[in-house]
Formats: C-alpha cells, sequence, structure tokens
C-alpha cells in the first residue's frame, strides 16, 4: 500500500457511489411513478445494469495498459491501476446486489416501524 493505491481507493470511491446514486435515483422515480417498492427494484437493477457494466468495463479495459506496467515510469502508476481495476471488478457485483437489497430491507424497516411510507429519497 503506498500513496498511489490509496489515491486509487479515492477514485474507486468515486465511481462505485456514481453507480449507487445511478440505481437508487431510478428506483426512486420509478417509485414516484405509483409503481410498488419491490418491482421498482427489480426494474430499476434490469434497466441500470447495463450503464453499470459499461461504466466498469469501460474503465477496466482503459486502464490495462496502465496496468501492466509497460514504457517508462508506468511501475509507478501501476498501483493505481491495479486498484482501481480490482476495486471496480469486485464492487460492480455488489453494487448490483447488495444496494437493492440493502434499499429493501431499509424501506421495509421504516415502514414497518413508522407506520407510514417513508420518504423517497
Amino acid at each position: 500500500v503506498n500513496i498511489v493505491s490509496i489515491l486509487g481507493f479515492i477514485i474507486l470511491g468515486g465511481i462505485v457511489v456514481n453507480n449507487g446514486i445511478v440505481l437508487i435515483d431510478y428506483i426512486n422515480v420509478l417509485r414516484g411513478e405509483g409503481k410498488n417498492l419491490y418491482d421498482s427494484v427489480v426494474e430499476a437493477s434490469a434497466t441500470r445494469l447495463r450503464p453499470i457494466l459499461m461504466t466498469a468495463l469501460t474503465t477496466v479495459l482503459g486502464l490495462v495498459p496502465l496496468a501492466l506496467g509497460l514504457g517508462e515510469g508506468a511501475e509507478l502508476q501501476s498501483p493505481l491501476a491495479v486498484t482501481v481495476m480490482g476495486g471496480l471488478l469486485v464492487s460492480t457485483f455488489l453494487t448490483l446486489i447488495v444496494i437493492p437489497t440493502v434499499y429493501l430491507m431499509s424501506e421495509e424497516f421504516f415502514t414497518r416501524f413508522t407506520k407510514k411510507e417513508p420518504p423517497i429519497i
């Protein structure tokens, strides 16, 4: 772990948060149209699967030359690329599985214990 790989973690955090926002925003749009909770989560996950995968794959493929460390001075930047690539591959699948699950659980929690409909974020 060095400064360059820590910078990679910061970049990774921005990309992952963006993917989560894209998914949650579309869930809220569908709920605002009157769809129920479960159908909104399923439809949003299916609809936003392609943009999330495209973002992840283009970033990973764009970082392959940097990760290989070809050329002068590239060995200094290689940890950044490896960090972002590995983290993005793992976090993409977590975004598509964990975020919808946590959203469903939190909405059910709010509905059960507040006895009113939670606000749409």
